[in-house]
C-alpha cells in the first residue's frame, strides 16, 4: 500500500511539473523596464543588439532575434511562427541565430534552451524574451506589451 502511494504522490507531482512547464512554455517576459530606461551607458549596452551584431538590418517597430540550435524541432516551429508574423507587417524582423556560432550572445543573454527568442525595440535594445516554442498568441502578446507594439491580428 504504502508503493502504491508513493508512485501516485510522484506521478502527480510529475503532472504538477508538467502542467507548469507547459504553461510557461513561449511566454513572454518582459525586461525589466528600468534596466532597459534607466541604466548607466554599460549596462544600456549590455541589453542592446545592433544590426552589425546581427548581421540583419532592425525593423522599424521591432526585431525578433531566436537562438535556435540544429537538432531543435521547436525552433523550427517558432520560426515558420516569426516569419509568417514578420510577412504580414512590414515593420518587423525576425534574425534566427545558432547557438554554437554564437556563444558570446548566448552567454551575454544567458541563453538556458532553445528556442529563446529576444524581442528588440526600434533601436535594439531587449525589452522582452520568450523562451521555449513560441506560437502566433505568445507572439502577438510579446508585441503588444512592446514600446510601440503591434496590434493583434
Amino acid at each position: 500500500m504504502r508503493d502504491v502511494l508513493v508512485l501516485v504522490a510522484v506521478l502527480l507531482l510529475a503532472t504538477v511539473i508538467g502542467l507548469w512547464w507547459r504553461a510557461r512554455n513561449g511566454r513572454y517576459t518582459a525586461v525589466d523596464p528600468l534596466l532597459v530606461a534607466g541604466a548607466p551607458s554599460t549596462q544600456a549596452d549590455d541589453t542592446r543588439l545592433s544590426a552589425a551584431e546581427l548581421g540583419s538590418p532592425l525593423g522599424a517597430r521591432a526585431t525578433f532575434v531566436q537562438f535556435s540550435s540544429e537538432v531543435c524541432t521547436p525552433c523550427r516551429r517558432t520560426a515558420a511562427v516569426l516569419h509568417q508574423l514578420v510577412s504580414e507587417h512590414d515593420d518587423l524582423s525576425h534574425v534566427e541565430m545558432d547557438v554554437v556560432a554564437h556563444l558570446d550572445l548566448v552567454r551575454r543573454f544567458s541563453i538556458m534552451r532553445t528556442p529563446t527568442t529576444l524581442l528588440l525595440d526600434a533601436r535594439g535594445v531587449v525589452v522582452g524574451r520568450l523562451s521555449g516554442a513560441t506560437d502566433r498568441r505568445h507572439a502577438l502578446s510579446a508585441l503588444e506589451a512592446c514600446p510601440g507594439g503591434v496590434a493583434a491580428s
